[in-house]
């Protein structure tokens, strides 16, 4: 259409008259989900301009054709918009009205939480050895989504113990394991070559402030190998505040618990002057927090990803280093090289 400034000619349509007491708010559904939807059916839709807030919507189309790059269909549905509160261009989110199901019986539902996701293919994580915090990747076919959980079709059975919440952290741990992982991008995994290795999709912004907060992150461990609890606490209570500022509402559930943990243990290892009981929050913070920086740009900087094996009541331990060369931050001077790189971060 024109605008000011622009030259017209005779009959040249200059501008577009919309009515917008009746809009479309357009959704992506999965495949899994497509048998969920139909024509005239009633939808709960929110948007984040007005918090705690529900509209009434009606489906009234769904693409008949898939989208072979997301793997998702367009589910159409019609706003009534008297009062002019949605604008073009706004974002929405849609639930379906009656949309818990009774399951049959024998029909497996697990939290969408435990789910991850490559290419096409789901996995979980199960627990192999009921008296053992050992866990084993498996592939799983997922039948409908109910609000938080899924059916699943194939792949467990009930009694199956799963982790349902931090998946993302056991499989960052396998990754650093060398073994079967779903984010194993620099070590090759025969039975796994076929796949696609996970990626999750941080937003640029949450990665840039990372970044930038990974400095006093560095500053605390540096602390930690010098085995000063006074400076642990006072660089931790820093990062503690760089951390707390970064923006975390376009995160995914999962993301974002992980994050929430790593600040719960910055704010343990601020408020105690103990070393020893500052390495342990330590332990659970690097857990967290490489999970994270492994899927983050670094920029021009090499963050190296190593582990003291003794560390953790010999059951091992992580943390992050700009320099490739081995300085403990959990055993200090009593074993200050202790320990190799396992993973390199740009």
């Amino acid at each position: 259409m024109a605008a000011e400034g622009d030259y017209v000619k005779q009959g040249q349509p200059i501008l577009r008259v919309s009515n917008l007491n009746s809009v479309w708010a357009e959704f992506d559904a999965y495949e899994n989900q497509i048998s969920q939807f139909k024509k005239g059916q009633k939808i709960k839709v929110s948007t984040n301009a007005y918090a705690n807030k529900e509209f009434d919507a009606t489906v009234s189309f769904i693409d008949p054709v898939l989208n072979n790059a997301t793997r998702t269909v367009t589910v159409r549905a019609t706003l009534s918009n008297n009062d002019d509160l949605f604008k073009p261009g706004m974002f929405v989110t849609g639930k379906i009205e009656g949309t818990t199901q009774t399951t049959s019986s024998g029909t497996v539902t697990i939290p969408a939480s435990a789910v991850l996701w490559t290419g096409e293919r789901s996995l979980v994580y199960i627990k192999t050895n009921p008296n053992e915090p050992v866990f084993e990747m498996r592939e799983v076919t997922l039948g409908n989504r109910s609000g938080e959980n899924y059916q699943v079709s194939t792949g467990l059975k009930d009694g199956d113990e799963i982790v349902t919440n931090g998946t993302f952290t056991v499989d960052a741990a396998a990754q650093l394991q060398g073994k079967k992982s779903m984010m194993n991008q620099g070590k090759v995994v025969e039975e796994m070559a076929d796949m696609q290795a996970m990626k999750i999709d941080l937003p640029q912004t949450f990665q840039k402030d990372l970044q930038t907060a990974m400095t006093s992150y560095l500053e605390m461990k540096d602390a930690f190998v010098t085995s000063d609890a006074g400076q642990v606490s006072a660089f931790a209570k820093a990062a503690f505040k760089k951390f707390k500022g970064i923006k975390t509402d376009d995160l995914g559930k999962m993301e974002k618990s992980h994050f929430e943990q790593s600040l719960k243990m910055l704010d343990a290892i601020s408020s105690n002057e103990n070393i020893e009981n500052q390495r342990e929050h330590f332990v659970i913070l690097n857990e967290n927090l490489i999970a994270l920086a492994m899927n983050a740009e670094q920029g021009s900087n090499t963050l190296y990803v190593q582990k003291c094996p003794m560390a953790n009541n010999n059951k091992g331990a992580i943390w992050m280093s700009l320099e490739k060369d081995i300085r403990n931050p959990y055993y200090g001077d009593a074993m200050l090289t202790c320990g190799s790189v396992i993973e390199e971060i740009k």
